[in-house]
């Protein structure tokens, strides 16, 4: 935390060194967010990327005052909200985020991965979005509600309601 304070400052006195460090640190995390949101590897980097470029030449307008890491989570998470909305898609789910940068890990929880998977896929977005905002990056309810325009007790609901669906899904599947 201390260091991300260090980093935005020197970022915003024109560091291209703290920029590459952020950058570093926050890739391979917001790339994962972003392909278990669209669910497209291909896709979530074009959209990591973009928001980068435009981080990069907005350091002057930028008034972080919570945390960077949930800072970049909320502006990687409107961007493939905005991807979604533009593609009129249907975001797949976790399992190609994984598979693109820890194969060890997929291969060993392969079949509950897809399982997970599978049922995230059935979840309306909003919902998912906020299981994934709150467990992955580990948003705060409202850090998400601000970052989604909504009421605290609107995500509340969402997160609810698609644990609760996510909850049944899984039983269901593992019944079968």
């Amino acid at each position: 935390m201390v260091e991300d304070k260090i980093l935005m400052w020197r970022f915003k006195c024109g560091s291209r060194d703290a920029l590459a460090r952020i950058y570093e640190k926050y890739e391979a995390y917001l790339l994962t967010l972003a392909a278990a949101l669209l669910g497209d590897v291909n896709t979530a980097e074009d959209v990591v990327h973009d928001f980068f470029v435009s981080f990069a030449q907005s350091a002057d307008k930028i008034r972080l005052n919570g945390n960077l890491k949930g800072y970049l989570a909320t502006c990687v998470a409107n961007r493939a909200r905005d991807q979604i909305r533009a593609r009129q898609q249907q975001p797949i789910g976790l399992e190609q985020a994984q598979n693109s940068k820890k194969p060890d890990v997929c291969a060993m929880f392969g079949e509950e991965l897809s399982l997970l998977n599978l049922s995230l896929r059935q979840l309306p977005y909003e919902q998912r979005e906020v299981l994934i905002l709150h467990f992955y990056s580990g948003m705060k309810f409202k850090t998400i509600a601000s970052a989604q325009d909504v009421s605290i007790n609107t995500v509340q609901s969402r997160y609810r309601y698609g644990l609760d669906k996510l909850r049944s899904l899984l039983k269901k599947e593992l019944k079968k």
